[in-house]
């Protein structure tokens, strides 16, 4: 039987490379999406087309009922998943004096209590089947941090935190934790930079050049993979050398 993976913010960007990824590679995909309806149409008739099983659905995650929903849905179709990609995110640029509770609480509502959602809800399966990998996705600026966008580095080295902490109170259940930590990728997100801003982050990574969503989905796909069967609590970072 194929294996399964639940990938959450799936619908653009690194979220939309690692669904087709997986697709490539023979598994059943779930894909989750909040609001991109269109992104997500396109990409459902995508993964179709290279004759992958596949359900796109919609769910903010942090809303609990949405994401047991989510979780109830992926397993009816796919089973328990095999592995779990916690992709949803946001970003803003902000001068850290000008942030409101508003934009603090909505950052770490995604990026952190939206994977707090989606594993805990789907942790008891993975435990009663004793396997499973879960891969998370930080940023480079959660491990060095980012001038105007403190909350988005505050949220995304939590992230990083929870990844590490998970690895060490699930690994003797068979369960995996690793971090994908991406640089500067070609992303919508990243375009809010301009052209400018990103070709200065070009030169100053050591490969020359930014990165592609593909490039972060390989290392996913790896992480959740049987070829990292002995690898848990990293990060790895997919950055150029950016960050070294």
């Amino acid at each position: 039987m194929s294996k399964s993976v639940l990938i959450t913010g799936a619908a653009r960007g690194i979220g939309r490379a690692c669904a087709r990824k997986f697709a490539q590679e023979n598994w059943c995909v779930t894909a989750c999406y909040a609001q991109a309806q269109q992104a997500a149409r396109a990409l459902e008739q995508e993964l179709r087309e290279l004759g992958a099983p596949c359900r796109l659905i919609q769910a903010d995650v942090t809303d609990r009922a949405a994401v047991r929903r989510l979780v109830s849905l992926a397993q009816a179709d796919f089973g328990t998943p095999d592995a779990i990609v916690c992709n949803a995110g946001i970003a803003q640029q902000k001068l850290f004096s000008d942030l409101t509770e508003d934009d603090w609480d909505r950052m770490f509502d995604v990026n952190v209590k939206g994977m707090f959602h989606v594993i805990q809800t789907a942790l008891p399966a993975l435990l009663e089947r004793q396997s499973g990998s879960i891969v998370t996705v930080s940023s480079i600026w959660g491990q060095t941090g980012g001038s105007c966008e403190v909350h988005y580095s505050a949220a995304k080295a939590a992230v990083i935190g929870m990844t590490k902490a998970l690895a060490k109170e699930l690994g003797l259940s068979g369960i995996r934790v690793n971090c994908v930590s991406p640089g500067v990728i070609d992303t919508d997100m990243n375009r809010m930079h301009g052209a400018q801003v990103l070709d200065a982050l070009a030169e100053e990574t050591p490969l020359g050049r930014i990165g592609t969503p593909e490039e972060v989905a390989d290392a996913v796909f790896w992480l959740a993979s049987e070829q990292a069967r002995f690898v848990t609590g990293q990060v790895l970072g997919v950055n150029g050398g950016y960050y070294i």
